[in-house]
């Protein structure tokens, strides 16, 4: 039976913010434990092969965040666009939205993979694998890339499901694919003898798994929006708002493969164990972040769908009610990861070398990860209710404007220490332009008293 898109409207402007955020974050905060699980997964399997190949799991990162900034940026486009739509009770519009995003996406996924596989050695020497890592990293990314447009298209459909609230159904798929994931991967790593291949391999078996079981989601209409081909938008301008309310997204996680990448060419010199341990760090960091968020994509439809309908007080509360939820799980968190950093390293990769560098750059970012809940809400509100430029730019600047320039200059003068601190501190930057940001939209669109139905 299809969703009643009145019921869910009511839903979103009327129930206490509370109870709602957690019902929509929940599903979303296990969507985005599934995508570290991918991840992880890999990281903690491979690692047990040698130091080289859990040092080009970290390489292809980069590759990946590249697939996942293209499905994501396209996705997140779409979301920003249907909620506000379905608040507004413009259902066919919606869903031309989510079908030409879908077509998008596909079409996307098809170029990266093709692209990626022709051109495989110099893609991989390009993102920071060199020496013994290399071979590992073309093995690994090989499977990546024949997965990419099941990849794109899985995020864009998981972001049509959250975009009307339905994060559940986008959950189930992606957890019977992670478990998948967890299942095959020792047993295509070790049993197979397949090494890292089989790693990739797992991991594009499980993505495809996600993609099918929300596809049949949206077949058997269970979704307020429709897939289908009448729906297919017939003028430019559908995939052009598409593309520019997904810029956000794409330059946060296209500058997330870029960091990746230069973190990775200046770990390099340093050996195989700097690049290990920086991968492993940044898992554990990618953790935390993705509970982040996870419950900001649960906070976004309701936002979207009360900004549309004028209700701007309550835009307001969703966004406090958020960012103290997320502070308080970062705080949690970081204070598990400091006073077990070495043991957690140890966990992954029982190399001195590996844990001594990796446990000095989760203590830097410690630091930082208590303040992460509030520049990734501030940048979501600009993106989810519209405003695609200013949410550019606040995407740009954690892994972009403060990131790259910080890669250069902090290892120029502290050595590996610097690499090492970069990226908490763009994060601290990041939050403190994320401040006067948010005064000016609370003061600019979200002052006037709230409008009527």
């Amino acid at each position: 039976m299809r969703v009643n898109s009145e019921q869910q409207r009511q839903m979103m402007l009327t129930e206490p913010i509370g109870p709602l955020l957690f019902k929509k974050a929940a599903p979303t905060v296990l969507i985005q434990l599934i995508t570290v699980i991918y991840n992880t997964a890999d990281t903690y399997f491979v690692a047990k092969i040698d130091t080289a190949a859990s040092a080009a799991v970290g390489v292809v990162f980069s590759l990946m965040a590249i697939i996942q900034a293209t499905g994501g940026s396209i996705g997140m486009g779409a979301t920003s666009l249907i909620s506000p739509m379905l608040g507004q009770k413009r259902v066919d519009d919606a869903s031309t939205v989510g079908t030409s995003a879908a077509l998008m996406s596909i079409l996307a996924g098809v170029v990266i993979g093709t692209l990626g596989l022709i051109f495989l050695s110099p893609l991989m020497y390009l993102i920071g694998a060199r020496g013994e890592v290399l071979p590992y990293a073309m093995d690994y990314a090989r499977f990546i890339l024949i997965g990419a447009p099941f990849m794109t298209t899985a995020f864009v459909l998981n972001s049509v499901l959250r975009s009307e609230g339905q994060a559940t159904y986008s959950m189930l798929a992606m957890i019977s694919g992670g478990i998948l994931n967890l299942f095959i991967d020792p047993l295509l790593i070790f049993g197979c003898g397949m090494g890292i291949a089989g790693a990739a391999l797992a991991t594009m078996l499980s993505q495809m798994t996600s993609f099918f079981i929300m596809a049949i989601i949206f077949i058997r209409d269970r979704s307020i929006v429709r897939l289908r081909p009448k729906y297919i938008g017939k003028k430019p301008s559908t995939y052009l708002r598409i593309v520019r309310m997904g810029l956000p997204t794409l330059f946060r996680q296209g500058m997330a493969s870029l960091s990746s990448a230069l973190l990775n060419i200046q770990a390099a010199p340093f050996g195989a164990a700097a690049v290990a341990a920086i991968s492993i760090a940044n898992k554990l960091y990618m953790l935390v972040r993705h509970i982040v968020i996870g419950i900001g994509q649960g906070f976004q439809p309701i936002a979207g769908y009360c900004f549309g309908a004028g209700r701007y007080s309550r835009v307001k509360r969703v966004f406090w009610v958020s960012t103290a939820a997320a502070t308080a799980i970062c705080l949690s968190i970081t204070a598990a990861i400091f006073f077990f950093r070495e043991p957690i390293m140890v966990w992954f990769r029982d190399d001195p070398e590996v844990v001594r560098i990796g446990s000095i750059m989760l203590r830097f970012l410690c630091v930082t990860i208590p303040l992460m809940g509030f520049s990734t809400y501030v940048n979501q509100l600009y993106q989810s209710l519209g405003f695609a430029a200013g949410a550019t730019v606040l995407a740009s600047c954690r892994q972009g404007i403060f990131f790259v320039p910080l890669v250069f200059l902090l290892p120029y003068f502290f050595g590996l220490d610097g690499i090492l601190a970069t990226q908490a501190s763009a994060d601290l930057l990041t939050f403190l332009i994320s401040i006067p940001f948010l005064i000016y939209f609370f003061k600019k669109h979200l002052s006037a008293p709230d409008g009527a139905e």
